[in-house]
């Protein structure tokens, strides 16, 4: 039997979010046990920019619940990702998680390929901003394969399921996660299928999902984009995503080897400045 871990973005017991999940494993054919984990429930901590994650087996040296998370992600067989939008984009326990992302680098051969969907729900059509692109850019930088993404409304707790449509789209979410990925109807990135862009100047445009660029053309009146691979890929294969482990692991040596220039350059700024100091530390919250 395999697992299917739902990840709530939200808050919120037993909000739309939650039921999303609930719903669509209703919908999934192969026999599965549904786990279910809030990220709003961890004590996820900032990543401290040390890369001692990538060097130490026993990973990064912060006592809070990230390995908990990452290793549950880990096990799953599949991803079901819902998240609310909180002021036009998703909210932000997703980021938290994403920055810790170097660690994922050590499971890359274990995490590579598991079949993922996710949803993001939003208080006023057409007022999710970027929460699609943050639930895809989650679900792509945890290296899994993006099955089915979508957006649907909805404000109070339960309210999704006054729209019989977004029961449908339940049903397809399930059906798709372990099925054939699905077909874009819209103008997509040719390389990682992201539809959001950046229009950089005249007809060049930067994918922001997998941040390459290229062109729009028009062809019988259809957008094209044309968007070129570079050779420092961060998802889009197996290989780069090795490739890429290998030029962080780099970064050390490269430190060790400029680092006196570069306090040259920092040193100067050290007394700069006057700190804001917080009220409530880490530590202070972490022992209430």
């Amino acid at each position: 039997m395999k697992t299917v871990l739902g990840i709530l973005g939200s808050p919120r017991k037993l909000g739309n979010c939650e039921i999303m999940v609930k719903e669509i494993s209703e919908h999934i054919s192969e026999p599965h046990r549904l786990k279910l984990l809030r990220l709003s429930d961890f004590n996820l901590l900032p990543c401290r920019g040390c890369y001692r994650c990538l060097f130490d087996e026993n990973g990064c040296s912060q006592e809070d619940d990230f390995y908990t998370v990452l290793n549950e992600i880990i096990d799953a067989d599949a991803l079901i990702l819902a998240v609310p939008t909180y002021f036009l984009g998703p909210n932000g326990c997703l980021k938290l998680f994403l920055d810790r992302g170097l660690a994922f680098y050590a499971h890359a051969e274990t995490l590579w390929g598991k079949p993922s969907v996710g949803i993001g729900i939003a208080g006023i059509s057409g007022k999710e901003g970027y929460t699609l692109l943050g639930i895809e850019s989650f679900l792509k930088l945890v290296l899994s394969d993006i099955k089915m993404s979508t957006i649907i409304y909805g404000a109070l707790p339960g309210e999704i399921f006054l729209n019989r449509k977004n029961r449908a789209v339940a049903t397809q979410l399930g059906a798709a996660l372990f099925g054939p990925p699905e077909k874009k109807h819209t103008p997509c990135c040719p390389l990682c299928g992201g539809d959001t862009f950046r229009f950089i100047s005249e007809n060049k445009v930067q994918c922001m999902l997998c941040s390459n660029t290229g062109i729009l053309l028009q062809r019988a009146g259809i957008p094209v984009f044309q968007i070129e691979q570079t050779d420092h890929e961060l998802f889009l294969s197996k290989e780069g995503v090795l490739k890429h482990r290998e030029w962080l692991k780099g970064m050390k040596a490269r430190f060790l080897q400029q680092k006196d220039e570069l306090r040259k350059i920092t040193g100067p700024y050290r007394e700069k400045g006057d700190w804001v100091k917080p009220q409530y530390s880490t530590r202070k919250q972490k022992s209430r």
